[in-house]
């Protein structure tokens, strides 16, 4: 069991540095900027997918040193690459060059990080100030786009934004077991649920209302 959860760690590791290339090493061109927008979709998905399978073997196992590794390379995973995205999203960053630069020192703090906690020392308290850094940077930036752009489906995000924040502190600010069924940590959980619906129909719809944009200007250019 130890080392197929050592083999799925390394996965997922794996995963993350592979779909943060890919975002740093695609084409921006406005023609090619549908497919980003689905392919950003489709490794939003997959991370989060392998980061949901690995938290199912942490549901039925013991909690000691190699699932806590998991948990703890699961989220700084998936913070690493969301917030690879909310850059490029919010800056509008097109140039392949400044992707990279973008890109390339948060694959190395989150390579760095996962080493750190793996092979060195397991610290819950380190692994909490880098994934609420992370988290609270990725807010500002997402909130920061909804102040300046026009999308239709900005108070999606906004919603999102706020709710996110306050789950976020649930989890800063635990708090114990509650008339023997709710504690700060399960309710988090249960709030990611709605959150990450929202979320996702955010997604959809950015993607449908850039396609729909992008297609516009192309009719416009033919004419």
């Amino acid at each position: 069991m130890t080392v197929t959860l050592r083999i799925k760690e390394a996965s997922l590791l794996l995963e993350f540095l592979t779909l943060a290339t890919h975002c740093m090493s695609g084409s921006m061109e406005n023609t090619m900027e549908t497919d980003m927008v689905a392919m950003m979709r489709r490794a939003h998905g997959r991370v989060t997918m392998n980061m949901l399978d690995s938290v199912h073997e942490l549901l039925v196992l013991e909690d000691v040193d190699i699932t806590k590794s998991l948990d703890y390379s699961s989220a700084i995973a998936v913070l690493g690459f969301s917030l690879i995205v909310s850059i490029l999203k919010t800056f509008d960053v097109r140039v392949e060059a400044a992707r990279v630069m973008v890109s390339a020192p948060v694959l190395a703090l989150v390579t760095t990080h996962v080493l750190y906690i793996n092979f060195y020392k397991l610290y819950y308290g380190w692994n909490m100030i880098v994934c609420v850094a992370m988290g609270v940077a990725q807010l500002f930036l997402w909130a920061r786009w909804a102040a300046v752009s026009r999308h239709p489906s900005n108070w999606k995000l906004w919603v999102a934004v706020i709710a996110s924040g306050l789950a976020m502190l649930l989890d800063i600010y635990n708090f114990p077991l509650y008339g023997g069924y709710f504690e700060a940590h399960s309710i988090w959980h249960l709030a990611t649920v709605p959150l990450t619906i929202l979320w996702w129909s955010f997604i959809r719809d950015d993607a449908e209302f850039k396609t729909s944009s992008l297609l516009k200007k192309s009719k416009t250019k033919v004419k």
